[in-house]
């Protein structure tokens, strides 16, 4: 994927270059005008692979994860699913019809979760490079805020 997708939809949020985790996760919420839980589920992805899912609820974005004993990689789990919600994968076009089968799961959910299943879609591959992008500006605003170039050059 080039940037011709990332960039405008990164550029958006006005984060500049480098930016902090928790400066994402407010820029988000401003540029969506919602609130955004992040919450750890230590069954997540225990029998299915599955390492995060993005819900919207009402009022509320929220992004359940799964437990990793490394903080980068929940992190990179978290950083995939607010790439979605930056790019607007979580806009569905299709109309809301009732499943008789899972009544109790909001049919838009159930269609991103099964589509979230095939990792090598445009959207998924658009989610994991945003998401990397946005792990690279981070990394860049704790060196620069802990004076590691200047101190190791």
């Amino acid at each position: 994927m080039n940037n011709e997708v990332s960039v405008p939809a990164l550029a958006e949020l006005a984060l500049g270059e480098t930016f902090t985790f928790d400066e994402l996760v407010g820029a988000v919420q401003r540029s969506r005008q919602r609130g955004l839980r992040i919450v750890e589920l230590a069954e997540l992805g225990v029998h299915d692979g599955l390492c995060a899912v993005s819900l919207m609820r009402d009022g509320e974005d929220l992004i359940l994860h799964a437990h990793s004993d490394s903080a980068l990689h929940r992190q990179q789990f978290v950083l995939h699913e607010l790439a979605h919600l930056i790019l607007g994968h979580d806009v569905d076009d299709d109309p809301d019809t009732r499943d008789y089968l899972l009544p109790d799961i909001p049919p838009q959910t159930l269609r991103r979760l099964l589509k979230r299943q095939n990792l090598n879609t445009d959207k998924e591959v658009q989610a994991e490079t945003l998401a990397d992008q946005l792990a690279a500006a981070i990394r860049g605003s704790t060196l620069h805020s802990s004076r590691y170039l200047e101190i190791f050059g």
